[in-house]
């Protein structure tokens, strides 16, 4: 019989754990699992990063409505895959829970729980204390595991990051201040005014 973990402590934070084990923990505390490593998520954000959230959800989702393509925003789990392995759920490693991501393959969505796989296109909030993970542990495996697209939004210095993947690795564009408008190398029609995300609340 399957046992749920009620509490944090009762884990190893030193121990590689898979999809399998993360699915068994029934805590308060929301967390990543990074290659195995458990990552505590900062705090609920504040309300300037969940207005910039539903700003970004607005926009995109009536950019989409001619796209046979899904929108999620977070809490929603991203399993993350090794393409040499299969996807067991012994065999996941790494469990995000994006800002925002478009997921056009309806397979990676089987089974109705999570995307199985990389999203087309992921979107991250910067917040106190998580701009190291975001910056470099999840660039990585975004681009490991073939996210096409990977924006990094900053609500403190109003630009959003966004970086493309060619050939593998990702190529980073200009960066786009609040004067400007972005568009989506992925998704052409996502065109998006950020003086419209930026302002004040």
């Amino acid at each position: 019989m399957e046992k749920f973990i009620t509490n944090i402590n009762q884990l190893d934070m030193h121990k590689t754990y898979s999809y399998a084990d993360y699915v068994l923990w029934k805590f308060q505390e929301r967390v990543e699992l990074l290659k195995g490593k458990i990552f505590k998520m900062s705090p609920a954000p504040n309300i300037s990063h969940q207005n910039i959230s539903l700003r970004l959800t607005n926009i995109i989702f009536s950019s989409l409505q001619n796209r046979k393509c899904n929108l999620f925003v977070a809490p929603f789990d991203v399993a993350l895959i090794n393409k040499k392995k299969s996807t067991s759920e012994n065999e996941i490693f790494t469990v995000v829970q994006p800002d925002l991501c478009i997921i056009c393959d309806a397979e990676k969505l089987a089974d109705g729980k999570k995307c199985v796989g990389a999203p087309d296109l992921i979107i991250e909030i910067l917040s106190p204390g998580n701009s190291e993970k975001e910056m470099d542990i999840k660039f990585d495996l975004y681009e490991e595991a073939g996210v096409l697209e990977y924006w990094i939004v900053s609500p403190s210095e109003k630009t959003v990051l966004v970086y493309a993947l060619k050939e593998g690795k990702y190529i980073g564009l200009k960066p786009f201040s609040e004067s400007q408008t972005l568009t989506s190398t992925v998704f052409p029609e996502i065109k998006i005014n950020l003086k419209e995300v930026f302002i004040k609340n």
